[in-house]
């Protein structure tokens, strides 16, 4: 009897075991691609190396930045803020009441060209303070109705400027209702300097997102006009004061192209602008600057690419030289790469 008890508890055991089911192994099937062991490129970052790549890049960025920079300061630019200087004296601690009145608000300018300047000159306005990016006013219009004439009540989108008179209003939505009426002519030696208005928006604008069988229809309407009117008999892919304006900036200050001089101006040369003030930047404390300007191989006036690009040479450049001083004054030995455990296995175990 003594001899049969352990047998008995010893197969015990064993049927438990086997009749326990096996616990499923989350381990995933080996390759040298889930365990991060395929030929790779481990590169050792020594002193020659380091100095040799902060070398390469100020080499790159330095003339780079020197271009830029110069093609930067080639361009002429003559800006003239306005806003202030056309409100009468009488009106300088109320410039809202005077801008909604119905006095007079024209005014006349004078500029001076200091360079050469080569057509074609790019004329644009500058706002300042004026959030276009702001949400409500984003999405305050109908691209629909702008593009096909079939949609022309479709206005869910466009509130507040939905309706006039109980008919929809074509183009419909803040932006449109909000578009820049100040006007600028140009005269120099008493003989008027014409402005091209043709091609100043986007092509893919106009072909695209303007419909050429759109008209406007009950704009500007309401008791409250907010900014320009619009020629009922010109379709909107032909209004490129509009669609200029309906690209909407990303930033509170920027500018928009009004038109462009195809006449060379030489120094010194008076340019009399006769303006008529009559966009509302005064109730939101706006900037408003008539801007001309001319253009290089880089584009407009902009000393940031060529600042940066100086910046991060010149730091590369000064890394590059420290390091060396350090690496020849007082070096640091290196170890043997060939203790390094990739080195050493292959393959990672």
């Amino acid at each position: 009897m003594s001899s049969s008890t352990p047998s008995s508890s010893a197969g015990g055991v064993g049927s438990a075991d086997s009749a326990a089911p096996r616990r499923n192994s989350k381990r995933p099937k080996y390759s040298k691609f889930t365990q991060q062991e395929l030929p790779a490129c481990k590169p050792i970052l020594t002193p020659r190396w380091v100095i040799s790549a902060f070398m390469l890049v100020s080499i790159v960025f330095i003339p780079i930045g020197v271009v830029s920079l110069f093609a930067s300061r080639d361009v002429v630019e003559i800006i003239d803020r306005y806003e202030t200087a056309c409100v009468p004296d009488g009106y300088k601690n109320d410039k809202v009441t005077f801008i909604q009145s119905n006095l007079t608000k024209q005014c006349n300018r004078t500029l001076t060209v200091k360079k050469r300047m080569k057509k074609p000159i790019y004329v644009y306005y500058q706002l300042d303070n004026f959030y276009q990016n702001h949400r409500r006013y984003v999405k305050s219009r109908s691209d629909s109705q702008l593009k096909e004439n079939s949609s022309w009540d479709d206005v869910s989108s466009c509130k507040p400027e939905d309706m006039s008179n109980d008919q929809p209003i074509v183009p419909c939505g803040l932006i449109a209702w909000s578009l820049f009426n100040d006007t600028y002519n140009f005269s120099l030696n008493n003989q008027q300097l014409a402005v091209n208005k043709k091609g100043i928006s986007w092509k893919s604008d106009r072909d695209s997102k303007f419909g050429k069988d759109v008209f406007p229809k009950n704009f500007q309407n309401g008791t409250l006009k907010g900014g320009a009117t619009l020629n009922s008999s010109i379709p909107l892919s032909e209004q490129e004061d509009l669609i200029v304006w309906m690209r909407t900036a990303a930033l509170p200050t920027f500018r928009k192209l009004y038109g462009k001089i195809e006449q060379d101006l030489q120094p010194n040369d008076q340019i009399v602008v006769t303006l008529d003030n009559n966009y509302n930047t005064y109730s939101f404390n706006g900037k408003k600057k008539l801007v001309l300007s001319t253009t290089s191989w880089l584009g407009g006036k902009n000393d940031f690419l060529g600042i940066a690009y100086l910046t991060v040479g010149g730091l590369c450049f000064f890394l590059a030289l420290s390091f060396t001083v350090v690496y020849l004054v007082k070096p640091r030995r290196l170890g043997d790469p060939s203790y390094l455990s990739w080195n050493r296995n292959p393959g990672g175990h």
